[in-house]
């Protein structure tokens, strides 16, 4: 039985559920607080972008974003990210049988992977699969969507135009959900960060693929590409989250990283 073992486990959010558990908590507890219109928790969407970076810096950001995909009750969920570790030539979309969390293994789907694959021509590299921005959104799954199958897709060289197909043939099925992970800009001073970050944030808004090559510094642009040509061909309607950059949590404003999170909501 082949394991994706956990590889940020106790750098990028905690290795014990406990400690898991209370920062999902802890989120919430924030968001319920101070949400405006307690209704959109009550949303459901299969279809969400979010960052990946330390649960201290842009776990609330993702937390709603998951929340409501759980609210979606779907099957499997697809989680794509970009690779930050290793040289990748298109996608890799991970054989596993099981994906290790904290809060316990979620079992992957090796159908639908193996499904992808010969469909779209993709293959499985291992050294690929030790990737935080896809790693770090499965113990969200597990929580909200305790009962679900994974697959983990980690792209490097890939195009939006190659990559969209699969997202929407993916979110044909009803019973599968599919998360987009990106940062946005990386250590500009806070006011140039968030000049950059609003194109990103008006691309996504807008649902303007074109718009993110007009100054966007998502680390992960390819995926949010892809996504938004997916989104304007199904037809769904894209909503804005969160957004916020590490400064909300370490204060130095000097260098900071933009966190976003949107969903993209059928009629």
């Amino acid at each position: 039985m082949k394991i994706r073992e956990t590889a940020v486990a106790g750098q990028f959010y905690p290795a014990s559920a406990e400690e898991i558990e209370a920062m999902f908590a802890h989120f919430n507890k924030v968001l319920e607080e101070n949400i405006k219109d307690p209704k959109l928790l009550q949303m459901k969407t299969r279809a969400v972008i979010v960052p990946h970076a330390g649960y201290v810096y842009s776990g609330f950001t993702a937390n709603i974003a998951h929340r409501l995909l759980g609210n979606s009750r779907v099957k499997r969920v697809v989680v794509i990210g970009p690779s930050h570790r290793v040289y990748v030539s298109g996608t890799s979309v991970g054989q596993y049988d099981l994906y290790e969390t904290p809060l316990g293994d979620l079992p992957v789907d090796r159908v639908l992977a193996d499904e992808i694959i010969q469909k779209f021509g993709m293959s499985f590299i291992p050294d690929a699969h030790h990737e935080h921005s896809t790693e770090v959104q499965m113990p969200f799954i597990k929580k909200y969507l305790p009962d679900a199958r994974v697959v983990e897709m980690v792209y490097g060289d890939e195009s939006p135009i190659r990559l969209a197909p699969v997202i929407e043939w993916l979110l044909a099925d009803p019973a599968t959900g599919v998360v987009i992970s990106t940062d946005l800009s990386h250590y500009y001073d806070i006011e140039k960060a968030k000049r950059l970050d609003s194109i990103c944030l008006d691309a996504v808004s807008r649902l303007d693929p074109a718009e993110l090559h007009r100054g966007c510094e998502a680390c992960g642009k390819i995926g949010v590409e892809a996504m938004l040509i997916a989104a304007r061909n199904l037809g769904l309607e894209p909503m804005l989250l969160d957004y916020r950059t590490s400064a909300d949590a370490s204060g130095d404003t000097s260098q900071v990283v933009g966190y976003m999170s949107a969903a993209f909501m059928e009629d």
